[in-house]
């Protein structure tokens, strides 16, 4: 059996790289945009190949290459608010990238099981009588990326559809925990704290909307929903992933800030605000629990305790970035 997971270099991607391999026999394989994206922890590890999922040759190759049994497409531009400063080169990147890969799948005449990888970011504007939100809930993107992710997910149910390709859809919900890049909260908070600590900013902390509340799952109980569901999930379904509980920023911030070292005083900064927020998502995984038992075991302390150790890491080895 052979894994190929794109995007292997990211956050979710590394995760899920290390969970196959601790946990399966598989052989693991994965595509970045780069070779130096490859996680040094990976490296002599994985097959790895960089190539450019916007280019149908290339993705062609790669596959042709790999002949990977199940494929994990979790290579996308998460940053929702890059989309806001930028939208196209998100739309056509997170579009092109799996319409590449699909494509591919149907020229090369193979059905390996693909997992497609939307986003609770689907859901958009989400009312409050419309919690915990479940699979079928209507589909509001009220981001750019949002947008993307809505495409993904339907190209999966359409080349499911058309091809009888056996693509599996998931809608993850926020993810937190160690190895996540500024541009998200938890890390865009910590990485200010772990600063602080050592001097290289002033102990002042800049916020955003503190109010919205989310549900916030650990990227290692994520992935292992993805392997999860990628054996035992039904061919066109689409699964919630999430703690089914929510947190305000707020309460995040007051975790990360009870764990630091100096004191902090915090200033709220307009640039971080969204053009479009949601006051609160709460995420309905029982179909995923359904079908196979799934259930988180990070704590939302725990997680943020290891993402903010995490950053202090980056900070003493001079790679905050």
């Amino acid at each position: 059996m052979l894994a190929l997971i794109t995007g292997i270099g990211g956050f979710a991607g590394s995760h899920l790289a290390d969970h196959l391999l601790a946990t399966t026999d598989w052989q693991v394989a994965g595509c970045v945009l780069h070779e130096c994206d490859i996680p040094p922890q990976l490296q002599d590890r994985v097959l790895c190949r960089a190539a450019d999922l916007r280019d149908p040759k290339a993705v062609y190759k790669l596959m042709a290459d790999t002949a990977p049994d199940i494929i994990f497409h979790l290579a996308a531009l998460a940053k929702v608010e890059d989309s806001w400063r930028d939208p196209w080169p998100v739309l056509a990147n997170n579009i092109q990238g799996q319409l590449n890969l699909l494509q591919a799948v149907v020229d090369l005449g193979v059905k390996p099981r693909v997992l497609v990888v939307g986003s609770n970011e689907e859901y958009g504007l989400v009312h409050p009588d419309e919690l915990p939100l479940n699979e079928d809930s209507p589909l509001r993107p009220n981001s750019p990326y949002g947008v993307s992710k809505v495409a993904q997910d339907m190209l999966g149910l359409q080349y499911y559809l058309s091809h009888q390709i056996p693509v599996i859809r998931v809608r993850p919900f926020n993810h937190i925990g160690p190895r996540q890049s500024r541009g998200f909260v938890a890390p865009d908070f910590a990485s200010q704290i772990a600063e602080a600590e050592v001097g290289l900013r002033p102990p002042r902390m800049l916020v955003g909307n503190l109010e919205a509340q989310r549900d916030f799952t650990d990227a290692r109980d994520i992935v292992r929903a993805y392997h999860l569901v990628s054996v035992q999930g039904l061919p066109g379904e689409v699964y919630n992933i999430g703690s089914g509980q929510s947190h305000s920023v707020q309460e995040l911030l007051d975790v990360l800030l009870s764990q630091s070292r100096v004191r902090i005083t915090i200033e709220k900064d307009p640039a971080r605000l969204r053009p479009s927020d949601v006051p609160e998502v709460r995420c309905d995984a029982g179909r995923l629990h359904q079908l196979t038992g799934w259930e988180p075991v990070f704590s939302f302390e725990t997680s943020l305790r290891d993402v903010l150790e995490d950053w202090r890491s980056r900070i003493q080895v001079g790679r905050g970035d």
